[in-house]
């Protein structure tokens, strides 16, 4: 997937919203106003998602292209270089990951806000 799939994928996932919060060059993806996915727009294409800790570690042993997210928990979350090879299916998959995580850790209103948004 290249940046513009990236972006036309999270844009399609219920309640999203895109940001430059910290510079003009980090495309940051939120629900409800909690990231889930960030961007790099310069540079090495890279995409920084969130995951479970287990979950993390078990990306980065088994994918050359996932590292520890830079300037982020390492604990929570991988960078995944988009021009390495990667499955398309892959990456949709690890990005709804991460949306489901941060969408589960949402106040129950939240939750119900976020039911009533229209995509």
């Amino acid at each position: 997937m290249n940046i513009e799939e990236i972006r036309d994928f999270c844009l399609s996932l219920q309640g999203t919203t895109e940001s430059f919060p910290f510079d003009e060059t980090t495309l940051v993806f939120k629900v409800m106003g909690k990231m889930y996915c960030l961007m790099n727009l310069e540079g090495e294409p890279g995409v920084s998602l969130k995951n479970t800790p287990d979950k993390v570690l078990e990306m980065r042993e088994q994918y050359d292209c996932v590292i520890e997210a830079y300037h982020m928990n390492k604990v929570h979350w991988n960078t995944v270089m988009i021009d390495h090879p990667l499955p398309d299916a892959k990456l949709r998959e690890w990005i709804t990951d991460s949306y489901e995580l941060v969408v589960s850790g949402l106040t129950r209103k939240l939750r119900e806000e976020l039911k009533n948004i229209k995509i």
